[in-house]
């Protein structure tokens, strides 16, 4: 089982895995838990790095491939810290054939990460998506809360530049 661990390194507070341990107290003896204890323990650290999904395996006494299984299964679940800025591409049906994967691919390059990762100075994470809705924008992508359309490869530079903070 390839598990795939974060280039960023886990640096989990001891305050964090005292309400992870509280968290999974409160619900151990619940077989049908795992769900809502992965959900809280993501709120605590904002995302599940294997070192959290361990404690939450031994502590529930539920197999370390099933809990991993689950976080990977699920797209509400990471495995890596979210950076600073989100940017998210529609790979739509819409954004798609007017580029759109063009453009991710582009962000991926420039940013020297794929797709679920966060670039190693914590800045950018890189995220697709099926669609946002702005089909008449296409393509379209966001960060964070910002939304741009009708781009094209060459405004992915314009567009890093403008969190460059």
């Amino acid at each position: 089982m390839g598990k795939k661990t974060s280039t960023i390194p886990f640096n989990g507070t001891p305050e964090q895995e005292a309400e992870l341990r509280k968290i999974i107290a409160a619900h151990k003896d619940d077989k049908g838990a795992l769900m809502p204890v992965l959900q809280q323990a993501q709120g605590v650290y904002g995302y599940l790095p294997i070192e959290v999904q361990e404690i939450i395996a031994t502590e529930m006494d539920i197999p370390l491939e099933k809990v991993y299984g689950v976080v990977t299964f699920y797209s509400q679940f990471s495995l890596n810290p979210k950076g600073k800025y989100t940017i998210s591409v529609c790979l739509g049906t819409a954004c798609y054939v007017k580029g759109s994967g063009d453009i991710f691919n582009k962000l991926s390059e420039v940013l020297g990460i794929k797709g679920g990762e966060t670039t190693p100075d914590g800045k950018f994470s890189l995220v697709d998506c099926r669609c946002i809705g702005a089909c008449g924008l296409a393509p379209v992508l966001t960060v964070n809360d910002d939304v741009y359309g009708r781009l094209t490869v060459d405004d992915v530079a314009d567009i890093l530049a403008k969190y460059n903070d």
